[in-house]
């Protein structure tokens, strides 16, 4: 997916932006501060003047890709499918999209849930949140598309999802975005 980048000279965004690329692409725990200060080229003490701690620059690394994230899927969704009866299914064909870009390595909130295991830690309450906020735009998506037990359904959309993303990544195939949709097809079909 191309997240939006917003350029910056300033400090903040720089460590912002390195920070999201290296979380993602190594895992939060993989990176440490140093590598970010020295990747953003800012001072320590400017490092710790805008995040006192590495867990703060997390969180607002997952806020930021929340944001870009949603922003991107429902773009995507809203695209692939102008007709409210399509949308439903086209949620797995933006999944299959991103699935298939160079830079995709699962799901950035998963990944954090599953590091951060402690479901007390910000981190991973931020991650649980923006699953919060798919689901929502799922449910929308089907409450749009008139279809029936909208809310329940988009809890089985969401597993769906999830799923799809983990297999996606263990299989190194974005196949699984179509199974997910052939799945998701049926569930309407039957509700």
């Amino acid at each position: 997916m191309k997240l939006k980048k917003h350029a910056s000279d300033s400090p903040r965004e720089r460590i912002l932006e390195v920070a999201g690329q290296l979380f993602y692409q190594s895992g939060i725990r993989a990176v440490g501060i140093d590598s970010i200060i020295a990747k953003a080229d800012v001072a320590k003490m400017t490092f710790y003047k805008h995040f006192k701690t590495k867990d703060m620059l997390v969180v607002e690394f997952l806020k930021r890709r929340d944001e870009r994230w949603r922003a991107w899927f429902e773009e995507a969704v809203y695209r692939l499918a102008p007709q409210a009866q399509d949308r439903p299914l086209a949620l797995f064909d933006a999944l299959e999209e991103r699935f298939r870009m160079a830079d995709f390595r699962g799901c950035a909130f998963i990944n954090t849930m599953v590091e951060v295991a402690d479901g007390d830690h910000l981190a991973h309450q931020t991650a649980a949140e923006h699953k919060q906020k798919v689901q929502g735009f799922i449910q929308s998506v089907l409450v749009e598309a008139q279809i029936d037990n909208a809310k329940e359904l988009s809890k089985a959309f969401m597993l769906l999802i999830d799923g799809a993303i983990v297999t996606a990544v263990r299989e190194k195939n974005p196949n699984s975005a179509k199974e997910a949709k052939r799945i998701a097809a049926s569930l309407i079909s039957n509700s």
